[in-house]
């Protein structure tokens, strides 16, 4: 005897507990043999739907044991379990459950997508089916364009399409009227002769007679069965036992974003009130991250114009203090040398003084300072009236002079006049080049704007009189390496020097404050921004939820073609990511714009690649996470209640 195709022993199941219990099947035994055409038959509440959800693998018993071709279905997972119905069954249901956001072809084509059949194939088989059943010129029409006929044959489609050899029909004529009826039951007769074994699960005997065996059901309990002839269900010539092993991961997901965009779009007013949320939360982590960074580096070049950017050789070897003139230990060639290292953009050499300038019958005492032409470069200071000394002017040890508007007050009556006239210094006189724009006091109280800046050779050979220089000023380009340039030259100094008869100095106090306001707005912006994609992911999470509420029949009818719980929760977790994209792109455009306009507008903005790639990234983890509860709550769902929900 061979192995029968289906086999119930002892089968019961129970629904509830105690005085609520429902014994909907009770100690069922039942063998199904490959090919027959079997009528299961019963009133309502007799246990029929009941048998056909075990049958299909859609539901699992209380008791006992039911096996296929010899396997027993217990010892299956879900995921062998959505295996076996895709290979296995083919579903035809009594309210039809097709999609109604698809059309007739897509809806045939939902069993083979999960067979990992290509597109062209499906559609080709979908189309043949189609045709066969006399629906070629329904192919693109929706659900809710077709007669209930023509919505069950496309449901008949379906459970051909996998060239199942099993066919569940669950009352199949009952939303049918008689004529429908009579060609649906002619097409299960074809079917059975082809040797597919047909399984009935219908309340009329009329319908039942149609069938080669009657099974008749009730209170759970098989009350009566004709009994098969052998010579009814030899094996077919043709079998339809293939084995598929399900879609590849990339045609998987490609799937499962046709689907999203499809979902979607049939509820397009709430999809657009869901973008909303993520496009408000992105566009404004882009032109927040934009304003900040604009303003950081406002902020930043007014630090910077406060020396942050630079570094001080003094002379003298470290805890050495320097008492007048008395240690002589830096160069002219040091601070050429220090020139050439990388991430320096001066070094400007310094000798300071103190001398009396005369214009006149005027005498006026300030600071003396010679210095190269680099020297504004470094101090970030502009001029008011005239020019900066040259650095031919440097060369040649040219007589001239830059006075601060401290000074050139004091001996000029017309500041703007002094500019080419001559002041006395150290009994020699000096063209006034120009006059510094005002800088103020300094932190410590010095007025920045009572001194004389000459060249450093016409200082060195006319007012100092030695060669040596009291400091050495680096400028650094980039602030980032500050600490990097500040070894190398130590490095280089020591280097020249042979020992360390030198000190140096950064402004790490001053950095460290741009730091830490840097760091406040960074926190600052982080916490609006997350703020904002928290109300977007809020969002999404939400209309995910209604999703699967809205499509529990739809997730029971993917799992009984055979989907698996990974089928199902990729598909909502990827419907998840589009929305999360979609709303990440808006986002992104509109933030660049708002960017743009506040730039025009006078705002300093710094619009770069990172804050939009930050926030696009943010959209689709925020997608990822607020979708993994609603995607893991679909992919749990029972395929029996999911069917039976309205």
């Amino acid at each position: 005897m061979d192995t029968p195709l289906l086999s119930l022993s002892g089968v019961k199941r129970y629904f509830g507990s105690g005085d609520t219990e429902v014994r909907a099947l009770d100690d069922v035994s039942l063998t199904i043999r490959t090919g027959e055409f079997v009528a299961i038959v019963g009133q309502s509440g007799s246990g029929k739907s009941t048998m056909m959800n075990i049958l299909g693998c859609l539901d699992r018993p209380t008791e006992g044991t039911y096996k296929i071709r010899g396997q027993d279905v217990a010892l299956l997972d879900a995921d062998a379990l959505a295996t076996l119905r895709r290979q296995t069954f083919g579903f035809i249901f009594q309210r039809y459950n097709l999609l109604a956001s698809v059309t007739a072809s897509a809806n045939v084509e939902i069993p083979a997508i999960y067979a990992g059949l290509n597109q062209a194939e499906r559609r080709e088989k979908a189309r043949t089916l189609l045709s066969r059943l006399g629906l070629a010129d329904r192919l693109d029409h929706r659900p809710n364009q077709l007669s209930g006929g023509q919505q069950q044959r496309v449901a008949v489609a379906r459970a051909l399409v996998n060239d199942a050899e099993v066919i569940l029909a669950d009352e199949p004529t009952g939303a049918l009227d008689s004529g429908s009826s009579d060609e649906l039951l002619g097409l299960l007769e074809e079917m059975h002769a082809t040797g597919r074994t047909i399984i009935l699960i219908t309340h009329d005997p009329k319908v039942a007679a149609r069938a080669r065996r009657v099974i008749e059901l009730k209170d759970g309990r098989i009350i009566s069965d004709t009994g098969s002839d052998e010579a009814l269900h030899q094996e077919p010539e043709h079998s339809y036992r293939q084995e598929r092993k399900g879609p590849s991961p990339l045609v998987q997901v490609i799937e499962s974003v046709k689907m999203a965009f499809r979902s979607l779009r049939a509820n397009l007013f709430r999809t657009a009130l869901t973008l909303l949320g993520v496009v408000i939360g992105v566009a404004a982590v882009v032109a927040m991250l934009a304003i900040g960074q604009g303003s950081q580096r406002e902020v930043m070049a007014r630090f910077e114009s406060m020396g942050s950017n630079l570094l001080f050789v003094r002379p003298g070897a470290p805890g050495t203090r320097m008492r007048g003139d008395a240690i002589a230990t830096l160069t002219l060639d040091d601070a050429k040398a220090l020139g050439e290292v990388d991430n320096v953009l001066a070094a400007v050499p310094s000798r300071s003084g103190s001398a009396t300038l005369r214009v006149g019958n005027k005498d006026y005492s300030s600071s003396i300072e010679g210095t190269s032409q680099d020297w504004p470069l470094a101090q970030n200071r502009g001029m008011k009236y005239g020019t900066f000394f040259t650095a031919d002017d440097v060369n040649r040890r040219v007589g001239v002079v830059v006075l601060g508007t401290t000074t050139a007050g004091n001996l000029f009556d017309n500041v703007q006049d002094a500019v080419g006239q001559y002041v006395f210094l150290g009994g020699a006189p000096f063209e006034v080049a120009g006059i510094l724009e005002e800088k103020g006091a300094s932190s410590w109280g010095q007025d920045q704007d009572d001194v004389a800046l000459v060249p450093i050779t016409t200082g060195m050979m006319r007012l100092f009189g030695q060669s040596y220089l009291s400091s050495i000023t680096i400028a650094v380009d980039n602030t980032d390496e500050i600490a990097e340039t500040e070894t190398e030259a130590t490095d280089l100094l020591l280097a020249r020097h042979g020992t360390e008869d030198f000190q140096l100095r950064n402004t790490a106090s001053i950095l460290e404050s741009v730091q830490e306001t840097q760091n406040s707005f960074s926190i600052l912006l982080g916490s609006v921004a997350s703020i904002s994609l928290l109300v977007g992911g809020i969002g999404v999470m939400n209309i995910m939820l209604v999703s699967v509420s809205e499509r529990t029949r739809e997730i029971g009818v993917r799992v009984a073609t055979g989907a698996r719980r990974s089928d199902i929760m990729t598909q909502f977790l990827i419907e998840s990511l589009v929305v999360g994209g979609l709303g990440g792109i808006a986002g992104v455009l509109i933030g660049l714009g708002v960017c743009l306009l506040l730039g025009a507008n006078g705002m300093p903005v710094a619009i770069t690649a990172t804050p939009a790639i930050l926030a696009f990234s943010s959209a689709l983890a925020t997608g990822l996470v607020f979708g993994l509860l609603p995607a893991r709550q679909a992919a749990r769902l029972d395929p029996v209640a999911a069917l039976a929900s309205e």
